[in-house]
């Protein structure tokens, strides 16, 4: 695979960094080191795969905001995710692709991620900040 390019890379650091900074946000590798997740109590929020894999670098956020979701799909490339996940809301966004979304777009999308998914005092303690 041709290498990703160093604008693509920063923009999935800064969404890998705000996601680890979310509360109780953990980091995981359930199937190999190019597949970086994020979980929150036991419960995955985002897929953040990897850069330097054998697939173009992507981020899975589940959103249950029609509108974040319908947003979501827009960008050029996304599809819903695989594995039947698509059904549940999980959008598969490209970060390569030409006219994909920011840095702040996707934190956006892993924050509404996070809040489907953590429990209500991390939620609470995120509002609070």
């Amino acid at each position: 695979m041709a290498s990703v390019p160093k604008a693509v890379v920063r923009k999935w650091e800064k969404v890998r960094e705000f996601t680890l900074g979310l509360p109780g946000a953990v980091e995981e590798f359930p199937w190999g080191p190019e597949d970086c997740v994020a979980k929150v109590n036991k419960k995955i929020f985002v897929f953040l795969g990897d850069t330097e894999g054998d697939h173009p670098p992507s981020v899975t956020v589940k959103l249950k905001v029609e509108a974040l979701h319908e947003h979501a799909m827009a960008a050029p490339g996304a599809v819903p995710a695989g594995y039947g996940l698509g059904k549940a809301g999980w959008v598969q966004v490209p970060l390569a692709e030409k006219g994909a979304p920011s840095a702040e777009v996707l934190c956006e999308w892993v924050e509404e991620s996070y809040r489907t998914v953590a429990p209500k005092k991390l939620v609470a303690e995120l509002d609070g900040r």
